[in-house]
């Protein structure tokens, strides 16, 4: 069966989005918005019920929490409180006494944010505007210029422009980890599924590999359920990341006007700025944010090996200043430190066995030649986005590699792309009409994990979409007039 066979009339692109999460579900909300799309000529795959929430909003777990305050979090970067506002509107934390923090930010729980994006894309899918396709793709071909998309139920989709917003890969657990332990039943390769946390039991000695936002937001899953065990989170640098200023910091320095073009030279730029604004009294957090709102720039600035060493070295420190923990989450966290139920090591599995459904492991602390050993019942991998595995992330993605229309950017963050967001192949030649949208163009773009960066890049690849379809348009009416002459 093909989507939309009876009303597809062939002067008229057709647009396809494949994943409907944030990303995806903004670049649709910004065609039709400004109008560059005609109704039933828009259709997005989403298996979800619900367009707009995607992996990172669409959890039910109550600990999990939005991590930027929500006067940043909008759908419409020229009304940046929009979000807020909303809340406010439809008392979206009337039962959430929680979610109003002590710095006076106001940290909901994240599945009111996939609330949010979903009552604004939702009536252009009622109007017919947008046809939400509710299933996962199986594959996609590309012949004679169109992009047939395949869904696992058997719809297909003929597609003039493909627009790939799927999420980055979940996390590689350490090949030493998986291949002990992928039959244990508390072992949690990926704590991002639904209840991946339920077989872990009050009592549980837990492993937590990783010290991102991830491992904050297990620890807090695990206290709301009444875990009472000892926790031990490990990482190579023992980096944990850091919370939100107490009170409100103003963006601080200037990293655009003579941009680093080292990555030794932004590092010590960065460092020089935040003991300036130390200096003034403020804290370190308006310089990262500063770097990180001239982020684009100063990523396009720096050379493809500085790019490089920036993600080898620095990437690391990067996260844990840039993405920072919910105040509510932080607490928990820290409140485990001060009993000692938390332990935070700098250290990398060394060995590990099972006796008995007891997980035995040797760690080799870092900067040290030390070894210690330790006894664990559950392990839970929160070491954040498999970058790597991107190719073969998804059946239609590994296909669309082997035929020549995807490849790795060459940082190893996403998908190569240029900086119109179109896709390239391993040649480095634009693919045409295939776009790529959200985190997975992280390579090309830099900063592109934060929601607000993710917004303003949907709605650039929204602008560049809608003049490739006005393109096609005006192609296809200069034919119509030729054919017509003729």
């Amino acid at each position: 069966m093909t989507i939309g066979s009876d009303h597809q009339a062939r002067d008229l692109p057709v647009i396809a989005i494949v994943g409907g999460g944030v990303s995806g579900a903004a670049v649709a909300f910004h065609l039709l918005q400004r109008q560059s799309v005609h109704p039933g000529k828009l259709f997005i795959f989403e298996p979800r019920e619900r367009l707009g929430a995607g992996l990172a909003y669409d959890t039910r777990d109550p600990a999990h929490r939005i991590n930027v305050p929500a006067a940043r979090m909008s759908l419409l970067p020229d009304d940046i409180e929009h979000f807020q506002k909303w809340i406010q509107e439809h008392d979206a934390v009337g039962d959430d006494s929680a979610a109003l923090a002590a710095n006076g930010g106001l940290f909901p729980r994240r599945a009111v944010f996939g609330n949010y994006i979903n009552s604004m894309i939702r009536p252009f899918v009622e109007s017919g505007h947008l046809a939400h396709v509710r299933q996962g793709v199986e594959r996609i071909e590309r012949s004679g210029g169109m992009w047939t998309i395949t869904g696992e139920a058997g719809q297909r989709l003929d597609a003039d422009i493909l627009i790939i917003a799927t999420s980055h890969p979940s996390p590689l657990p350490p090949s030493l980890l998986r291949d002990v332990l992928a039959a244990h039943p508390r072992f949690v390769p990926d704590p991002t599924r639904p209840d991946a946390l339920a077989a872990i039991r009050a009592d549980d000695r837990v492993l937590v590999v990783g010290n991102g936002l991830t491992s904050a937001d297990v620890i807090a899953s695990l206290d709301l359920r009444g875990h009472r065990g000892p926790v031990t989170a490990i990482s190579r640098r023992g980096l944990r990341s850091r919370g939100h200023p107490h009170v409100k910091q103003d963006l601080f320095g200037d990293f655009v006007d003579h941009p680093s073009t080292t990555a030794v030279s932004l590092l010590r730029r960065v460092r020089a700025t935040i003991k300036e604004a130390e200096g003034e009294g403020r804290s370190w957090h308006g310089v990262i944010d500063q770097v990180r709102a001239q982020g684009r720039h100063l990523w396009q600035a720096l050379p493809l090996e500085e790019r490089r060493r920036v993600v080898r070295h620095l990437r690391p420190f990067w996260d844990v200043h840039r993405f920072r923990v919910a105040p509510q989450v932080e607490a928990v966290s820290e409140e485990a430190i001060e009993s000692g139920r938390l332990e935070v090591l700098a250290a990398s599995v060394a060995s590990v066995a099972v006796t008995d459904g007891v997980v035995d492991c040797r760690f080799h602390l870092s900067r040290s030649e030390r070894s210690i050993e330790r006894q664990f019942d559950a392990v839970v991998v929160t070491t954040g986005p498999g970058h790597r595995g991107i190719l073969h992330s998804q059946d239609w993605i590994e296909a669309l590699a082997d035929a020549g229309c995807l490849a790795m950017d060459s940082t190893g963050l996403g998908l190569a792309c240029d900086p119109q967001s179109r896709a390239l192949d391993e040649t480095g030649a634009i693919v045409p009409s295939l776009f790529i949208s959200g985190p997975l163009a992280r390579g090309t773009f830099g900063e592109l994990m934060g929601l607000p960066e993710v917004v303003e890049h949907a709605v650039f690849v929204a602008e560049q979409v809608a003049a490739s379809i006005a393109e096609r348009e005006n192609e296809y009416s200069k034919a119509h007039r030729a054919s017509s002459a003729a």
